[in-house]
């Protein structure tokens, strides 16, 4: 499996709050975030590592360069400044296709480990036909969750942006989820990728959409809590999540 790192964002909000690393370099109980990553896809078996950083990052671009100097796999390094994180994730689809199944997620997702490892051997062990596994959360954590609507067999019907309770009868008997930020995808994917970007869609929550709509099948993963880091009291509330899984 390979594995890609979305981390060229500015972070700016973490920035005005006083913290002093750049975002992927925050340490999480002493690990930075793009480290604990690399070091976890590591131990999920990965062939490659992608990794965008922005232009403005030169610490996180030399941290990268220096930890992977000491690795066994190959590491791609993109710096580029993209205008979001679908365009991030363009540049990571031009590495990781015609390489079978890959995982791409940003960097401050933060989840448990055996969960991710489940997740890595679902999408592995899944059936040919399916062409992409999304990790969700019952957990509402985000300013602006992205929906996920599945069906019994985890089947991904819809994604939305508003809970199913205000969707009705279009919704019934559906099982509700949150997009967790953690991508399982294959080539079909990056050929929508491109397509969307060509039509102007520039958010990844219509980019799934688009997948959904160009008839792939997709399931979801349910890892359990799944949070993001996007201000300074995200730090401490990871660290505990982590530390006493609570």
């Amino acid at each position: 499996m390979n594995f890609g790192i979305i981390a060229a964002g500015e972070g700016s909000r973490l920035v005005q709050e006083g913290v002093a690393f750049p975002k992927p370099l925050v340490p999480l109980n002493g690990e930075p975030m793009i480290g604990r990553l690399v070091r976890i896809f590591q131990e999920n078996g990965a062939g490659r590592i992608s990794i965008i950083v922005n232009e403005q990052m030169g610490e996180v671009r030399e941290f990268v360069e220096n930890l992977r100097k000491g690795l066994s796999i190959p590491v791609d390094l993109v710096v580029k400044t993209t205008p979001s994180s679908m365009h991030s994730f363009c540049e990571l689809g031009k590495l990781l296709k015609g390489h079978g199944r890959f995982i791409v997620t940003t960097v401050d997702t933060i989840f448990r480990e055996p969960g991710f490892s489940e997740y890595v051997k679902a999408y592995a062990d899944a059936a040919e036909d399916v062409d992409g596994m999304m990790a969700v959360t019952s957990f509402v954590d985000d300013e602006k969750p992205l929906y996920v609507e599945t069906d019994a067999d985890m089947n991904i019907k819809a994604f939305l942006d508003s809970s199913a309770a205000s969707c009705g009868e279009d919704c019934a008997g559906m099982l509700e989820f949150v997009s967790g930020g953690i991508y399982g995808l294959g080539d079909k994917a990056v050929d929508v990728l491109g397509e969307c970007l060509g039509n102007g869609v520039s958010r990844m929550r219509n980019y799934q959409r688009a997948l959904v709509s160009a008839g792939l099948r997709l399931k979801a993963f349910d890892m359990g809590k799944i949070i993001d880091v996007d201000h300074a009291g995200d730090i401490a509330k990871a660290e505990q999540f982590l530390t006493n899984n609570s």
